[in-house]
This record gives structure tokens, sequence and C-alpha cells, in this order.
């Protein structure tokens, strides 16, 4: 596959996954918790800080997707291999990981304000679950492409 065709490629998946971000953070979730609310209104207090510490978690996730079309970007310039490819990798990684420590740090704290249920945190874990998987999967790309680039380096230092 050429460069150029992939980098358009994983730059229209990566469009795709912001809009689908922002019709799940900016209407899905809203309307999920006024739903919420009007079957249980003894929970209404409970609606702004699930919903701003909701939109807290999704801002690492926008900002992936900008280093994502960075990384696509370079692909795109046949820079594969590159330490800046190396170094968005493991912002990505450790972005993915801290937002899932926040996430998994939340619904505990939540939970000990007494506005979670211990079968939101269970099915919470899956959600950070995929966090850390994203985070372990681009920090093992980070060093491939990083030791990959050292090996470009050395094979164009030779030619």
């Amino acid at each position: 596959m050429e460069q150029k065709y992939l980098a358009k490629w994983l730059k229209i998946i990566i469009v795709g996954v912001a809009i689908c971000g922002l019709i799940f953070y900016g209407a899905i979730i809203p309307t999920l918790g006024n739903d919420a609310i009007d079957q249980y209104p003894e929970f209404s207090g409970w609606f702004r800080p699930w919903l701003i510490f909701l939109w807290t978690t999704g801002v690492p996730c926008f900002i992936v997707l900008v280093f994502g079309w960075r990384v696509a970007s370079n692909i795109g310039k046949d820079c594969s291999f590159s330490d800046d490819n190396a170094k968005l990798l493991k912002w990505i990684s450790w972005l993915a990981s801290g937002d899932s420590a926040f996430f998994f740090a939340g619904n505990i704290v939540m939970l000990f304000l007494n506005m979670n249920h211990p079968g939101v945190i269970l099915a919470s874990i899956m959600i950070d679950f995929a966090g850390v998987a994203v985070a372990v999967a681009s920090a093992v790309l980070s060093h491939l492409v990083q030791k990959a680039a050292v090996l470009q380096e050395q094979s164009d230092l030779t030619i």
C-alpha cells in the first residue's frame, strides 16, 4: 500500500472517530443523563458532576486524535520511522494511561461521594482495560518505531 494512500485512510478514520466522539460526548451522554434524571429525579444532583467528569475524560482522547493525525501526516511524507513518530506514540501512551487512571480514580471518588454505584465501577473497568490496552500498544509501537528509526538512520549513513 502506498504511503500517501495509507495516510489518507488513516486521516479518514481519525476524522470518523472524532465525529463519533463529538456525537458521543456532545449528544449521547447529555441525553442519557437527562433521561436518567427523568426516570430517577432523586439523582438530579449527580448530573452536572458526572457530565463534567465525563467531558474531562474526553479531552485526552481528542488530543490523542491530533497526535494520530500528525503520525498519519508523517506517514504520508514517507517518514514512518522517525523520532517524531516515536515521540508522538509515546505521548499517546502517556495520555491513554493517564486518562485510564483518571477515569478509574474518578469513579472511586464518585463512589465515596455516594454518587456512583458499584455496578458502574465494574462496567467502567472494561473502559479502563481498553485505555490500558491502547497505552501498552502505543508504547510498544513507540519502542519499535524508535528502533526502526535508528536502523534507518544507520542505513542512510552507510549508503
